[in-house]
């Protein structure tokens, strides 16, 4: 067996007028996150770890938000699931994820399970093979100011 990591990073700015997503699950907050889709800042940091770990470049060069209206607003669940495709084509799958989000607020701490429900289910892979934390930055930089939300995240895929 083969196995591989990758490492994502993403980040967006919180802006008033939108929806605030976070590893798909809609949170109620007064600010949303800024981007040409629904702005996931989870599912994209994810997104990007898979394909690095397939060596199949980033989320930006598969679905790029210079293509008109085909990715605007997107569920970035959908793009989760293309990128699991894309991987396939390489015979990957998931192995595990471990992703950590930064924000100051919301408090993520209780929604962390339906979190991980809802991530599992699009990766089609079990519950326990997907962590995830979150974090502040202690008042600091521009998540302390609740400018932006930040997230991290490592994927190991195998193939056989």
């Amino acid at each position: 067996m083969k196995i591989r990591v990758g490492l994502g990073y993403d980040v967006h700015q919180l802006v008033e007028n939108r929806e605030l997503w976070l590893g798909g699950i809609r949170f109620e907050h007064e600010k949303g996150l800024k981007g040409h889709s629904d702005a996931d800042v989870l599912i994209h940091a994810i997104c990007d770890a898979l394909l690095g770990a397939a060596n199949m470049r980033d989320i930006g060069y598969h679905f790029p938000d210079t293509k008109g209206n085909e990715f605007e607003n997107i569920d970035s669940k959908i793009l989760l699931k293309r990128t699991i495709e894309l991987i396939a084509t390489k015979g990957y799958r998931v192995g595990n994820i471990d992703a950590t989000v930064c924000a100051e607020r919301p408090k993520m701490k209780a929604r962390i399970p339906e979190i991980q429900e809802c991530l599992a289910k699009v990766m089609g892979i079990d519950v326990e093979d997907v962590s995830i934390k979150a974090t502040t930055t202690e008042k600091l930089g521009f998540t302390g100011r609740e400018e932006g939300i930040s997230a991290y995240a490592v994927a190991l895929v195998e193939k056989d």
